[in-house]
């Protein structure tokens, strides 16, 4: 008989996608796959702990400088990893650094936890996706090495076809809806080896109608007015929409479903 394991805590170190951006709950602030499998174990596991060191906009030096010390000096039973991928979206980005930064932040969690979780970022359709594919799939290939050489896990969400429907994207284009994130902590529970939820997380939505032109040409205009140019804005200038912000969880207290922090629903 297969032995179900039992984890007591999960600490949750990244960026936006880890924050849980754009699963956004009634007060404002967002919840996501972190917090969803944080639930999903506190409710089998009294006492489970839960810290989300994640804050949106940042870069894997930043992650590395910020969150890793702290995560690994907590000890939790699950630590997640999720960075590099804002490195890539960058105009210059050097990905021999990137690479060697990755490498210092799986160094130092893997001997911290007993499981050390890495994703391979989901990635949607479109014209961003295809510019800078080449970068994301060498930082996936560096991911799949890490893992061999320190025995974590690695959730597949980049080879989901699933994850890749526009319908499962915020208008952002940048950050997964409530039924992305969901997918996402039922990849993640299966990886960690816990009974299957919805064995059919990969499954694509059913099919739909393509809206016609003019509400295509209405969203890309919408898009580009709201999202696209401030995030340009912010690159040209050096800033960062998490400049300032602390992170969304940041110490390893015990769980409690209603316990969201403040957090204002501005975009990424």
């Amino acid at each position: 008989m297969q032995t179900i394991p039992t984890y007591s805590s999960l600490v949750a170190v990244g960026d936006s996608f880890t924050e849980g951006m754009s699963d956004l709950l009634p007060d404002g602030s967002y919840r996501g796959w972190a917090d969803v499998l944080a639930g999903r174990m506190a409710a089998r596991t009294p006492g489970f702990r839960y810290a989300n060191l994640a804050v949106r906009g940042k870069l894997i030096g930043q992650i590395v400088d910020e969150q890793v010390e702290v995560a690994a000096a907590m000890k939790a039973d699950v630590v997640t990893l999720v960075g590099g991928l804002n490195d890539t979206l960058r105009p210059k980005c050097d990905m021999g650094r990137v690479r060697g930064l990755l490498t210092e932040a799986v160094e130092r969690l893997a001997p911290s936890c007993e499981r050390l979780v890495l994703m391979r970022s989901p990635g949607r359709q479109g014209p961003v996706l295809e510019r800078f594919r080449p970068r994301m799939e060498e930082l996936f290939a560096h991911v799949d090495d890490l893992a061999d050489r320190h025995g974590a896990v690695v959730v597949d969400l980049y080879g989901a076809p699933s994850l890749a429907d526009p319908r499962l994207w915020d208008v952002d284009r940048l950050h997964l809806t409530a039924e992305g994130h969901r997918r996402v902590a039922e990849a993640v529970w299966q990886a960690l080896g816990l009974e299957a939820e919805d064995a059919e997380w990969r499954t694509p939505m059913a099919a739909s109608a393509r809206p016609g032109w003019v509400s295509r040409r209405t969203a890309d205009a919408r898009f580009a007015r709201q999202h696209l140019l401030p995030w340009i804005g912010r690159r040209l200038t050096g800033r960062s929409s998490g400049d300032g912000r602390p992170a969304k969880r940041p110490e390893l207290l015990p769980y409690e479903e209603l316990a969201h922090p403040a957090a204002d629903a501005g975009p990424a």
